[in-house]
């Protein structure tokens, strides 16, 4: 990130901590699917219109499905990959507060996923996938 900070990357840091609210995760827990981190595995679940798998099975049934949805919603927003296209702290508390409108949430920053779909999360390779097709290989030690 090269040291640069801003309001937006507070926006990012909330998105994240909404998220980790929803599923009851940390953002570095790891999935049995094609995700590494929550943000990735959050976001493949949007794709696929099934976002709601994620909250915390603890919850149960005890909230309301539009609701947890929208912060879902909102959370995917404030972490994507453009800090530009994040809304600000302002825009996001009134998202919280109000129904309104919500943009289409943009592929996320910071989305990892294993080297080879469907096989053991043990990889000693993981590849970080970016927007601007930027690919980071990073060899961890056995």
């Amino acid at each position: 990130m090269e040291g640069l900070f801003s309001t937006k990357s507070d926006v990012f840091s909330f998105g994240v901590l909404l998220l980790e609210i929803i599923s009851g995760r940390k953002n570095g827990s790891y999935y049995k699917e094609n995700s590494i981190n929550l943000i990735g595995h959050v976001w493949d679940l949007w794709r696929e219109g099934r976002a709601l798998e994620v909250a915390d099975p603890s919850l149960g049934e005890s909230y309301q499905a539009h609701e947890v949805l929208r912060c879902i919603h909102i959370g995917l927003l404030c972490v994507g990959e453009l800090a530009n296209d994040r809304p600000s702290m302002c825009e996001v508390a009134l998202m919280l507060c109000k129904e309104t409108t919500l943009p289409s949430p943009e592929q996320p920053a910071f989305i990892f996923k294993t080297a080879n779909a469907g096989t053991d999360s043990s990889l000693a390779c993981v590849e970080a996938v970016s927007v601007s097709d930027t690919t980071i290989t990073v060899v961890e030690a056995r």
